[in-house]
């Protein structure tokens, strides 16, 4: 079964970070971006999520955005075509992300937090949350006084942390159906901009795909527990948020996420050693269930027959010699 055509103007995106390669997991993962876009009608964005300088290599949008096109991926607005919803590099957005610090902080959503990651761990002596975040923060600057804020703000500057009630977050996702998450229990209040004035993850995705309008979410699983934590801060901004899907992770035969070890991995690697693009998008549709092991096709070849019901919740694996099979 087809899944339903999109509203009018309906929009989806696909995100990379210019931080590595692209892997078969993140193409894999921008294909089924773009087959849950185009098969509903939607347009797609694409952005450039690199607010992690440090990590940002020179050179690399530009190597990534020809590697899906050589794919056969294609998108309607982005960083090198432009379009209404510009900019589409984080960097270049960061008076939105400090508008909505702004705008939580003067509604009480925020409190600055002053505790390094080294004294949460001693504080807390709690299990880790979710991986991204580290220890479940256990409140210790939530009731700081305005004379102790003052301070502390003497000798460093203080990360922003979102109140967290208590209680699950429940949301239906395109794949892994209904989902709850207790972001108190497990995370606790969490960072939204960081003490350097980044602002974080959780923060600046919502404020672009609001923005943006994007309508549905296509992204891989590892970020179901980030969805409870994005959707507090969509309800403490006052915004309407997306669908969300996310599709099960790429993993090596080892079972653990794809990495070098697993071979050559990036597209780029597969187009020098002289991959045939459908053989790639072939092997990435039956990693999904989308076509038999061994078909070569391309993208809109699976537009008509696409539905995101059609992908299990379980991780799937790539073999070896099915990645030996692309190149000679």
């Amino acid at each position: 079964m087809r899944d339903p055509p999109a509203p009018p103007g309906a929009r989806g995106r696909f995100a990379p970070s210019p931080t590595g390669p692209l892997h078969l997991g993140n193409a894999r993962t921008a294909l089924l971006a773009w087959l849950a876009a185009r098969s509903r009608g939607a347009a797609l964005v694409l952005r450039v999520e690199d607010l992690d300088g440090p990590r940002v290599r020179p050179g690399l949008e530009a190597r990534l955005l020809e590697e899906l096109r050589w794919l056969g991926l294609d998108w309607d607005e982005g960083p090198d075509r432009g379009g209404p919803r510009a900019p589409y590099r984080q960097s270049e957005r960061l008076g939105r992300y400090r508008d909505a610090l702004d705008q939580l902080r003067a509604s009480g959503a925020l409190y600055p937090c002053f505790c390094s990651r080294a004294e949460i761990a001693a504080a807390s002596q709690a299990p880790h949350g979710p991986s991204d975040e580290g220890p479940r923060y256990p409140g210790t600057c939530r009731a700081l006084s305005p004379a102790e804020v003052a301070a502390r703000s003497a000798r460093r500057a203080p990360a922003w942390r979102l109140r967290v009630a208590p209680g699950a977050i429940a949301f239906d996702d395109g794949v892994h159906g209904r989902r709850a998450f207790d972001v108190a229990a497990e995370t606790g209040d969490f960072v939204v901009a960081r003490a350097d004035g980044v602002p974080a993850y959780q923060l600046a995705v919502v404020v672009d795909d609001a923005a943006m309008g994007i309508e549905e979410v296509v992204r891989g699983d590892d970020l179901l527990p980030s969805t409870a934590r994005q959707l507090l801060v969509y309800r403490a901004l006052g915004l309407a948020p997306p669908r969300f899907a996310h599709v099960p992770l790429v993993l090596g035969e080892d079972g653990a996420r794809l990495a070098k070890r697993h071979g050559a991995l990036s597209l780029g690697e597969l187009r020098e050693r002289g991959a045939d693009p459908r053989a790639v998008v072939g092997l990435l549709a039956s990693l999904s269930g989308l076509a038999p092991a061994g078909a070569q096709v391309s993208p809109a070849e699976l537009v008509p027959g696409f539905a995101l019901g059609r992908l299990g919740t379980a991780p799937v694996v790539l073999r070896a010699s099915a990645l030996d099979a692309l190149a000679p």
